[in-house]
């Protein structure tokens, strides 16, 4: 991975993690001004996220960015808003990153 493919790695996962954020902020106290600033910054994460498709591919730039985001989000749900998962989730998200890494990484052993 290239210095600016990582950057931009991690401008998108940054950017998502906010719009995620702001989106959770929406969902317990609606607003215009959430709504739109959630729409902004999900619509400005994925515009770097076509450099990152452009750059490493579509099946390795959506599954990196998806595991980061799958394990960010979820210790921000739980972490700051407080959020609780069941056995059965909480086996799902291990899981979904087992499977998401899996993928990601077995493309590097062939």
């Amino acid at each position: 991975m290239t210095l600016t493919g990582f950057l931009q790695l991690t401008a998108s996962t940054f950017t998502f993690l906010l719009a995620a954020t702001c989106a959770k902020a929406w969902a317990l106290a609606p607003s215009n001004a959430k709504l739109v600033l959630t729409i902004v910054l999900y619509s400005v994460g994925n515009l770097i996220m076509l450099r990152l498709v452009r750059e490493f591919g579509m099946a390795s730039a959506f599954s990196l960015s998806a595991v980061i985001q799958l394990i960010a989000v979820n210790l921000i749900a739980l972490v700051f808003f407080g959020e609780k998962l069941s056995i059965v989730q909480s086996f799902g998200i291990i899981f979904a990153i087992l499977a998401v890494g899996l993928i990601t990484f077995g493309a590097a052993t062939e």
